[in-house]
């Protein structure tokens, strides 16, 4: 069974119990372009609930909406339970910094799971086993929080540093992704790999462009026993996108357990300019 050690990923997304509001940091290995990685921001407001005295059961789903830049250093989470019954619970989550100006803020529903009848019709392709895929070389990508992730591309590997594409590429990958260092997966190790595919537009194009989320939601269709009893330290994933339009492109992505149960799946808006 995997045994979790001290992680830069649970220090990347700690949070502190206040009086009103819950307080973060950025991490300085989790920094993208021009601010911390999503994925892990989504996770650290995902882990407030979580660690909330009022929580009962697992995320069914969370939606995060980036409305500025997140800068480096402190931040306050306003943390509030806005509705219950005795099945589901939902969530808000307000990250603000020096003051009340909102960066970015995030609903959550949470859900008991309890044993039903069940079926998966969704069935994912045959890939390479983990241990036989190559690991995607990271030199020169320039954000810190691509080291924090080891990537192995089945299908789909980017070709960064060569010419843009005169026509557009494929905007579909298929790969395997896990932590550098090895941690098992859970929801909040779920919630930051369901954000931790390339921008698509940057498969398509061949080349960076100024490029970020808007706004996500990842589905979660397990829960923490679910996720233990698989005993997992990294998923399939498989992201695509539909089309891109006036600044705007979607992206979703799928994220498996190698023993080939869907463990999430994500649908994102985001801003690019090219």
């Amino acid at each position: 069974m995997l045994t979790k050690a001290p992680h830069l990923f649970d220090d990347a997304t700690s949070v502190a119990a206040g009086d009103s509001r819950w307080t973060g940091a950025t991490s300085d290995d989790y920094w993208a372009f021009v601010g911390p990685f999503g994925g892990v921001t989504a996770a650290t407001m995902l882990r407030a609930i979580l660690e909330h005295p009022q929580r009962a059961g697992d995320p069914l789903s969370l939606t995060v909406n980036f409305c500025a830049l997140i800068a480096q250093g402190p931040f306050d989470l306003d943390v509030r339970l806005i509705k219950a019954n005795r099945s589901t619970q939902h969530w808000s989550v307000e990250l603000t910094q020096g003051g009340d100006d909102v960066a970015t803020f995030a609903t959550a529903v949470f859900a008991v799971r309890r044993p039903s009848w069940s079926y998966q019709p969704a069935q994912h392709l045959p890939a390479t086993p983990f241990g036989q895929t190559r690991p995607y070389p990271k030199s020169g990508l320039g954000m810190s929080w691509v080291k924090q992730y080891d990537f192995r591309f089945v299908e789909g590997e980017p070709q960064f540093g060569g010419s843009p594409h005169l026509t557009p590429a494929s905007a579909f990958s298929r790969l395997w992704i896990g932590d550098t260092k090895p941690r098992p997966v859970d929801v909040l190790s779920l919630m930051s790999m369901s954000d931790a595919f390339f921008g698509r537009i940057f498969h398509v194009r061949n080349e960076f462009v100024p490029f970020g989320t808007v706004s996500l939601t990842t589905y979660f269709h397990t829960d923490a026993d679910d996720l233990a009893a698989e005993d997992i330290s990294h998923v399939l994933a498989v992201a695509d996108a539909r089309i891109f339009h006036k600044r705007y492109g979607d992206q979703n992505g799928e994220l498996w357990s190698p023993n080939g149960r869907l463990l999430a799946t994500t649908t994102q808006i985001a801003y690019f300019k090219a």
